[in-house]
């Protein structure tokens, strides 16, 4: 077990669902949660005056929503990794919160085993999906509108096909660039000019364009 201490902000307006997620996080020895938040202004007051590696956010919330706080959290200069743990398995849903630069999306009907598992990807840098979701998103950026959507991939560098490989293993840049021996500034650069020349908008969508389209 890692003496790194993974810490957790849980975001929701059910108190149940934060003390149940609460109480299954304490049971681990490298993870605790520092705030919980119960509203989308709260959280993103939180979010800037702790240090967390990870927030947990419900996306159907009273007067802010998930997507609206994230993309405040974001507007506001949070860096930590942001995941939406929600019911909702609409595809505009779920498309719409890695848009607004969501980390990962979970359902609430998963296991509490397979969520700590989850939870403890997402701390490392890796982006994490519920399984059944990456076939939605696949189908929902084959159908956008843009029909040009990656079609850019022989433009790609040698060393930029290298990094779209790893994202879609699911690596951060920091784990990318450990293993490529470069710095976690230069990946995102590269990250940053492959995702332009495939004209895709995220990392999850860069991730999943890989996968659909056997990346090797």
């Amino acid at each position: 077990m890692s003496d790194t201490i993974n810490k957790l902000i849980l975001v929701d307006d059910h108190p149940l669902l934060r003390k149940g997620v609460r109480q299954l996080v304490e049971l681990e020895d490298d993870m605790e949660v520092i705030g919980e938040a119960s509203n989308g202004e709260d959280a993103v007051k939180l979010a800037q005056e702790v240090e967390a590696d990870l927030v947990l956010l419900d996306l159907t919330m009273k007067g802010m929503d998930g997507i609206e706080t994230l993309q405040a959290m974001r507007n506001a200069g949070v860096s930590c990794h942001i995941v939406v743990f929600t019911v909702s398995d609409d595809t505009n849903d779920v498309v719409s919160a890695l848009k607004a630069g969501a980390d990962g999306y979970l359902l609430k009907d998963m296991e509490p085993d397979r969520l700590v598992d989850r939870i403890r990807e997402a701390c490392s840098g890796k982006m994490v999906l519920s399984e059944e979701l990456t076939e939605v998103l696949a189908k929902a950026f084959r159908d956008d509108s843009s029909k040009d959507r990656g079609d850019g991939f022989n433009s790609l560098t040698r060393r930029e096909k290298e990094i779209l490989k790893m994202i879609a293993e699911g690596l951060s840049n920091k784990m990318i660039g450990r293993q490529l021996n470069i710095v976690e500034a230069t990946v995102k650069v590269h990250v940053k000019h492959l995702l332009k020349k495939l004209g895709l908008r995220s990392r999850v969508e860069a991730a999943v364009w890989a996968v659909e389209n056997r990346v090797k």
